[in-house]
């Protein structure tokens, strides 16, 4: 890892950074989070604090503010570079200053400085950020209080780089987090990954709640919430009135609107699912995919849990789709020189060349497999989906969000962020520009489920002709503040944010309707909502939109051809105003009443963030020592490869989840042959699997109808891992047309003991 002068080294030096304590407040599926970080200068001298943390790429920060003694000094936000320099300015005279400011190369990292803390001063700095929860899977609202920086690879070519950070074995400041949701639906649960006390309702309806994390927790690993409503696919919409003192016209001054839809498609359309597409998967394979999933004594290495994943992926796929993998590192390679098509043949070479993927590529360079993909022509009739699997540890994240949205009416990108520290900028960052979905698998999380979720929503037909047109009283005007929407998925909300104009003097109802062609069958959503204000909320909404409206704006500012200089001045202009964080601009705050300059000489120290323990192999590394000298180095393409345990990945081991040993046994067209290793799959012999036969059923056909009674019957709790294997293996029964086949799932029943129905299986 890159050493950047002034770092506090692991030794038992004092590091100012004593304690964290965080609040957070959840509105149905927005959450206001808000950060107070206690500092203390034990030192004998003047100290500059500066302290690199990640944050959630679409938060948007709106407030930042430091506490010494009884004076509170509240920041404002600038341009970056003015602010840059008047907080060298004032901490170079000796006064206090702070500043908080995003960095350019990546959305989910931010530098905190804090200047001129005199011998035994203690302060308070307090940052508050609002995001939107995503919705995962099981439909639970995730928050992620991410602890977790991994150091993000950086080829030694680029001068660039995302701020590098220093790492600590113990991190030496506790984390206490408090929570309240308050919702207009019923609360049902609430879980964590970290220990909580008892979930305590403060009405009689459950829709508000609190509760805390169990105190004494270390921050060295990621915080994820999960909430769960009873109804939570019901739309909603929420109008916030502007900010008195904002001009009338402004975005901050006029009335905001945030829509939340769940569309629902057709059970006709749903119950079909594409049979075409052409499937390219990528994987990295940098020496960090050699690290385990998380902490527990059962964790798997992250690149085996991501050649599981490809197994069901490849065994999932239809017959006569086109396919190809890719695996990166420093460099990349593909199994085949294009895509191909689906059969037995092609299907076996490539669960081969799985079995022996390794993560030995050294670094983390997504780019240029990126663009060779993209510069590969398309089938006709067979849309290009990508799925990417990356422990999102990347410096050019900005460079790669404008490759992947640059191709966006090419393909689908499906991402999926792999452990711990994983960069949100990028992940989310490529499914939005993409026209996917986002998963990120952290903890004890299992990949698969969350993997062939997402293959669901490659296969479901793809959304064309999205509109949205709004109904709303004469002398009232609707402008829409997010970005087109591009793709819309069964049961995934969309969020709408939009500046309401003008008064009316009459009704106060309005309507949006987002109408869109589904397998060319015309759909129509329609949601009612009141143009009257909500309670104050403190202007949350406005703060969301403006920050939809900045991130649509920074990606315009890089698009070619773009009026740069133009662009970044809206950018200040809107950061500014609404007073939320952006690429150009920072949060300053000076304590101009400090009657005292602090003199001496200014030490730096650097504030330990919790990181994966990673040494990756690297072509050619930049090394930086204590001292501000810098000195080059060719470091070995074969560097060690150093995890919390050490494991060699060179062989692939035999699988051990009975589901994963039978659907490694299925052919491609979605039969079993009758064989010893399927009959050791139920637990028994192959003769005692073959005399159960009748004799006028084929053997596929009985091993088939076998299978998916086992799996029915035994493994009904892990379905949405099987579901796409079950499906084709129906299929092929249907196809086979068999004589017999009620006996025979009779017959099948008894061989396993247990009761499953034809109409269950589908055949």
């Amino acid at each position: 890892m890159v050493n950047c002068c002034g770092l506090v080294s692991e030794k038992n030096e004092p590091v100012p950074l004593k304690s964290i304590s965080v609040e957070l407040q959840v509105r149905d599926h927005v959450a206001s989070v808000s950060s107070c970080l206690q500092y203390v200068n034990e030192e004998e001298r003047p100290l500059e604090a500066v302290f690199v943390f990640p944050l959630p790429a679409d938060a948007a920060v709106c407030h930042f503010s430091a506490r010494i003694g009884e004076q509170e000094i509240v920041a404002e936000v600038q341009d970056k570079q003015s602010a840059r320099d008047q907080y060298d300015d004032a901490v170079s005279s000796g006064q206090q200053a702070f500043l908080l400011e995003e960095s350019e190369e990546s959305s989910d990292v931010f530098k905190l400085s804090v200047g001129c803390l005199s011998p035994g001063q203690k302060a308070s700095i307090t940052i508050v950020y609002i995001i939107e929860l995503s919705v995962q899977a099981d439909d639970a609202l995730r928050f992620c209080l991410p602890a977790v920086l991994n150091p993000r690879y950086t080829p030694a070519v680029s001068a660039a780089g995302v701020p590098e950070v220093s790492s600590a074995s113990v991190i030496p400041y506790t984390l206490s987090l408090s929570v309240e949701v308050r919702s207009s639906d019923r609360i049902s649960k609430l879980e964590s990954s970290c220990p909580l006390d008892p979930l305590e309702f403060l009405d009689a309806q459950h829709t508000h709640a609190t509760v805390n994390l169990t105190a004494g927790h270390r921050f060295d690993k990621d915080v994820e919430l999960f909430l769960y409503y009873e109804n939570s696919h019901q739309p909603s919409a929420v109008v916030e009135a502007g900010a008195s003192a904002a001009p009338s016209g402004s975005l901050m001054g006029d009335p905001a609107l945030m829509i939340s839809l769940y569309p629902e498609f057709p059970a006709d359309v749903m119950s079909s699912l594409a049979s075409r597409g052409e499937f390219i998967f990528v994987v990295d394979r940098s020496g960090s995919m050699d690290c385990q999933m998380h902490h527990g004594n059962d964790a798997q290495m992250r690149i085996e849990s991501a050649r599981d994943t490809l197994l069901l992926l490849l065994k999932s796929l239809p017959m006569g789709c086109y396919f190809n993998i890719y695996g990166f590192g420093s460099h990349f390679e593909s199994f085949f020189p294009q895509s191909v098509v689906y059969s037995e043949d092609t299907m076996e070479e490539a669960l081969k060349r799985v079995k022996s993927m390794s993560a030995d590529m050294g670094g983390t360079e997504i780019l240029q497999p990126l663009k060779h993909i993209y510069s590969q022509p398309c089938y006709p009739d067979h849309p290009r989906q990508l799925f990417i699997f990356t422990d999102g540890e990347v410096w050019n994240t900005k460079e790669v969000l404008d490759l992947v949205k640059s191709h966006v009416y090419s393909h689908r990108c499906f991402s999926f962020g792999i452990g711990e520290g994983a960069s949100t900028a990028l992940i989310t960052g490529m499914a939005r520009e993409g026209s996917g979905h986002a998963q990120f698998i952290t903890g004890t999380d299992r990949m698969q489920p969350k993997v062939m979720q997402s293959l669901r929503f490659a296969l479901q037909p793809a959304v064309d002709n999205i509109s949205v047109d709004w109904t709303v009283p004469e002398g009232v005007t609707v402008d829409m503040l997010s970005p087109s929407i591009n793709t819309l998925f069964q049961g995934q909300r969309a969020l709408i944010y939009a500046q309401i104009k003008g008064q009316s003097s009459g009704k106060k109802e309005g309507a949006v309707t987002v109408k869109y062609k589904l397998k060319d069958q015309p759909v129509t959503n329609q949601l009612q909502f009141t143009l009257q204000p909500t309670e104050d909320t403190g202007l949350t909404i406005h703060r969301l939109a403006a920050r939809s409206v900045i991130r649509s704006l920074e990606l315009e500012e890089r698009a070619e051809g773009a009026d740069a200089e133009n662009v970044r001045k809206r950018i200040v202009e809107l950061s500014v105003q609404a007073g939320v964080s952006s690429a150009h601009t920072a949060f300053i705050g000076i304590n101009k009443d400090h009657n005292q300059t602090v003199k001496g000489p200014l030490l730096q120290r650097r504030v330990p963030v919790a990181r994966m323990v990673v040494q990756r192999a690297r072509p050619m590394a930049l090394q930086m020592d204590f001292d501000s000298t810098m000195h080059y180095s060719m470091a070995s393409s074969n560097s060690m490869i150093e995890c919390d345990d050490e494991s060699d990945q060179t062989e692939a081991e035999p699988l051990k989840d009975p589901v994963l040993q039978l659907v490694s046994l299925q052919k491609a067209t979605g039969c079993w042959e009758l064989n010893a290793s399927l009959a050791a799959v139920f637990g028994k012999t192959e003769d005692e699997v073959n005399n159960q036969k009748t004799a006028q059923v084929d053997g596929s056909v009985w091993a088939t109808v076998l299978a998916l009674i086992w799996l029915y019957a035994f493994k009904s709790d892990q379905q949405v891992e099987w579901q796409f294997v079950a499906m084709k293996a129906a299929s092929w029964v249907r196809s086979q047309k068999p004589d017999s086949l009620s006996q025979c799932v009779c017959d099948g029943n008894a061989l396993l003991g247990c009761q499953v129905t034809e109409d269950m299986l589908g055949i």
